[in-house]
């Protein structure tokens, strides 16, 4: 069974950057795509940044030039450096396949941008 230990969130204040990572259980890692989400109070979870096993990025157009998804095969991580913070980004923060497997949610991390 895959599961995923997200870890990095905290406050900061806006423009400010922070650094997520997530680990998983998996043997097979380096084989699955791989994405960060996100879901804010009263709002769905969103996918906002994926990476392929070829190491492909993708971005919803919110992030663009702000965050960067990146992976460390060896250590079964995926990261996302996020940088010019803005509130609408706060949000409890989840790591997943972009088509995510249902009962390998973790706890997620949150993230809260305040001044």
């Amino acid at each position: 069974q895959v599961q995923f230990v997200e870890s990095g969130g905290g406050l900061v204040q806006p423009g400010g950057s922070l650094r997520l990572s997530c680990a998983a259980s998996t043997t097979f890692f380096s084989s699955y795509s791989m994405g960060w989400f996100r879901q804010a109070p009263g709002e769905q979870r969103e996918l906002v940044a994926s990476i392929t096993r070829y190491f492909r990025t993708n971005y919803t157009d919110s992030v663009k030039g702000r965050f960067t998804i990146s992976r460390d095969n060896a250590k079964k991580t995926v990261y996302l450096q996020m940088s010019s913070l803005k509130p609408e980004d706060t949000a409890v923060y989840y790591c997943n396949a972009p088509n995510p497997w249902d009962d390998a949610w973790g706890q997620g991390t949150q993230v809260t941008v305040s001044s």
